[in-house]
């Protein structure tokens, strides 16, 4: 169930997120826990998908 268009994404994002969600299906979650999981993961790191800028916020 995937939620969301992920057409922002970057390819190296789009496989982080692959990559997260197997490895939480080897943990036993179930495929949507393991999706949600997995891009949530990838958002928190990166910010989202592709954005203008450096997506550095100044301090």
């Amino acid at each position: 169930m995937s939620r969301g268009d992920k057409s922002a994404y970057t390819d190296k994002q789009k496989r982080q997120a692959e990559h997260i969600e197997e490895s939480e299906r080897e943990q036993g979650r179930s495929k949507d826990d393991a999706e949600r999981i997995a891009w949530a993961t990838v958002n928190k790191q990166d910010g989202g998908g592709k954005k203008s800028g450096s997506g550095r916020k100044s301090s």
